[in-house]
């Protein structure tokens, strides 16, 4: 891996404020240009403001490589996922909201025994739950974000570093704000680029530093591109003790891809007797583990893509 690259995960972990973001800015784009690229900062405007950094250009390219590159506040419970079990997944979701119902219905039984206005009380409910969204969304960021999505900045990262110059028009790559907060970022580009939401391949990477399984999960309409999805499974082969699949049966990732109609999410997976393939320690400072081999292995996967398409 090159030096570079190894200094998001050391110097740029917290993307999470303006300030943040605009650090990061500061240093990726320069480096960049040094190694002839021309990467832009492109507002897309919604109901969030985002800040998409975007290497070539997105109308010409055979492809395009993307990760988000914000990153999360920092909660007690990680945000599990189990791309393949649906009843689990729902069923930890579920989990994690039981909290804040518990807390906005605690607070109003504690108001109705003070005798306070009934008013008051069900205000209580709704800034007591304003309070967690608020938590969850924007609250103080985590410092530790390995895997959720560095790991996903630094593998668009080592593919611009490495990419030979002769692919460097086949491939455009986009580093996507605010995923964390509702994937305003990917949304306001693909409403820029009615042709790319519909037309291009995208590749998405998104927490794939933390497993052996890497799993590929296009969207429905790509399931139907047989060929598009066996040039997927050669280019990314397996390599070593890694297991590499794309999921041509039921299996959902919630990420950035899902805003494209060819579009599939790549994401690395442990596996469990109990629950299947599922990914845990995201959202927490538990989210540390990183491996290389993952990282170079996508990336060797990106180019040999970009080669063959």
């Amino acid at each position: 891996m090159k030096e570079e690259t190894r200094i998001v995960l050391e110097r740029f972990q917290v993307r999470k404020s303006r300030k943040q973001k605009e650090a990061f800015w500061a240093w990726l784009c320069p480096l960049l240009r040094e190694k002839g690229y021309e990467p832009e900062i492109r507002l897309a405007k919604g109901l969030v403001k985002s800040y998409n950094i975007v290497v070539g250009d997105p109308d010409a390219a055979d492809v395009i490589f993307t990760a988000h590159y914000d990153t999360c506040a920092v909660l007690p419970l990680p945000n599990f996922i189990t791309p393949r079990n649906l009843l689990w997944y729902l069923l930890y979701q579920l989990l994690l909201c039981l909290p804040m119902f518990l807390s906005a219905i605690a607070a109003e039984v504690v108001l109705l025994h003070l005798n306070a206005p009934f008013w008051s009380a069900i205000a209580a409910v709704y800034l007591v739950l304003g309070f967690c969204i608020w938590w969850v969304i924007d609250g103080r960021a985590n410092r530790h974000t390995a895997n959720d999505n560095t790991s996903g900045v630094m593998t668009l990262l080592e593919l611009l570093l490495t990419l030979p110059e002769e692919l460097r028009g086949k491939v455009c790559v986009v580093f996507f704000d605010n995923e964390e907060k509702g994937m305003f970022g990917s949304a306001g580009f693909a409403r820029q680029h009615k042709a790319v939401k519909r037309n291009k391949l995208l590749v998405n990477f998104d927490c794939v530093s933390d497993g052996d399984s890497i799993q590929l999960y296009p969207n429905r309409a790509l399931k139907k591109e047989r060929e598009t999805l066996a040039l997927l499974e050669r280019a990314f082969l397996p390599q070593g003790e890694k297991t590499v699949e794309v999921v041509r049966s039921f299996g959902f990732y919630p990420s950035d891809q899902r805003c494209f109609v060819r579009g599939a999410g790549v994401c690395a997976l442990k596996k469990s007797r109990w629950f299947g393939y599922y990914m845990d320690k995201i959202h927490t400072r538990r989210d540390c583990a990183f491996d290389e081999k993952n990282i170079a292995l996508l990336c060797a996967g990106a180019i040999r893509l970009a080669e063959q398409i």
